[in-house]
């Protein structure tokens, strides 16, 4: 230090003389001139002046050139210190948008799994409802396949057998049902009650012949049976027999009830035999026990019809429900050939379907069995 260097100043060491390993000749002059004035007191003092002298220029060299490379070092580690700020803070702002992306993305996570969770049980529920809807349709089918092979089998279009099938037989025998029943359209019941009159006349009195265009039109048909009505068979049928036979006064419901036959979801029912009291009848109820809702006009309406599952209830006339029951029944007959549950002759098929259509007709004309 420079208190140290000031005492090491104040007390000088003891210098002593040089000795050259070569001295020059110059050297030896002055050694010379030293010996004779070695008695004198100058000499010494100005050496260690000299030699302090060096020794201070040389520390204060030595300090300075120290001084400027801790200045650098320090200036080397401030940039330093600088970068590592600037990282620091970047990685910060890294870390920081880490997190709030990873939030964001358990919370879309969370979302999105109990929103999973919601459609799963909603179509859970949903499947759940159509296996018992399909159940219920499979049992009301087979009922109908076993119904319809029995049929079949012991009966044909031109000659069913009334034993087996109480329903052809005359009111006063048969009798009517009370209280409310459901007849679906598709039902073989409904079929064949509503292809009789009171007193048929027999089938071998009647004469009859093929007309070969209609009886091309079906054969072409039978060959890949559909319900498209595009094919010249069912287009023939829905102009000059379906159209004209469901073309009712109030032509809106009309067309819904057309809709509910092609779609085999119409159902009739009887009207039960006490009259509903005015006020008490329910608001879905259209039309009433004394009008018709399809004609519009005041009949006395034993039947009554619902569209589908929509809970609407229609009264109708025994002349509409005779139109509806024959359409039906055509629409019944053909569902079957579709099926394959017919195994008839052609011409024995062709002529049921030229008999439902005669049905149709008359129905359409205002002619319908008594019992209706």
């Amino acid at each position: 230090s420079q208190v140290s260097f000031e005492e090491e100043s104040q007390n000088p060491p003891a210098v002593g003389h040089w000795k050259p390993l070569m001295p020059s000749k110059g050297d030896k002059e002055e050694a010379e001139s030293g010996c004779q004035d070695a008695g004198g007191v100058h000499e010494p003092q100005s050496r260690e002046q000299l030699n302090v002298s060096r020794l201070r220029s040389s520390s204060v060299e030595i300090r300075e050139k120290g001084s400027e490379f801790l200045r650098d070092e320090l200036h080397k580690a401030q940039k330093e210190l600088k970068l590592k700020d600037k990282e620091c803070e970047r990685l910060s702002k890294v870390r920081e948008q880490l997190e709030q992306e990873l939030e964001e993305l358990t919370a879309s996570l969370f979302e999105e799994a109990h929103k999973m969770v919601r459609e799963a049980n909603t179509k859970q529920a949903a499947a759940e409802k159509q296996l018992r809807e399909a159940r219920g349709k499979i049992d009301m089918l087979q009922a109908e396949v076993t119904a319809l092979k029995t049929l079949v089998i012991t009966s044909t279009p031109s000659s069913p057998n009334r034993e087996l099938h109480p329903q052809l037989q005359s009111p006063c025998k048969a009798g009517f049902r009370k209280g409310h029943g459901r007849n679906k359209s598709t039902s073989s019941a409904v079929v064949s009650a509503a292809s009789q009159s009171a007193a048929p006349e027999p089938v071998s009195r009647e004469c009859r012949e093929v007309d070969s265009i209609l009886f091309a039109e079906f054969q072409a048909w039978k060959e890949s049976p559909t319900l498209d009505k595009s094919c010249s068979f069912l287009d023939r049928i829905y102009r000059e027999d379906v159209g004209p036979c469901l073309d009712f006064t109030k032509q809106e419901l009309s067309e819904l009830v057309r809709v509910a036959v092609e779609q085999n979801t119409l159902t009739i029912e009887p009207v039960a035999s006490q009259t509903v009291p005015v006020g008490k009848v329910a608001a879905e109820e259209c039309g009433g026990p004394k009008k018709c809702a399809l004609s519009g006009l005041s009949r006395t309406c034993k039947h009554r019809i619902m569209l589908g599952d929509s809970g609407s209830y229609y009264y109708i006339s025994p002349s509409c429900r005779a139109r509806i029951t024959a359409v039906c029944n055509f629409f019944t007959y053909i569902r079957y050939i579709q099926q394959g549950l017919v195994r008839q002759d052609v011409e024995l098929m062709y002529w049921e379907v030229m008999r439902l259509r005669r049905e149709m007709s008359l129905a359409k004309l205002g002619f319908y069995p008594s019992e209706m």
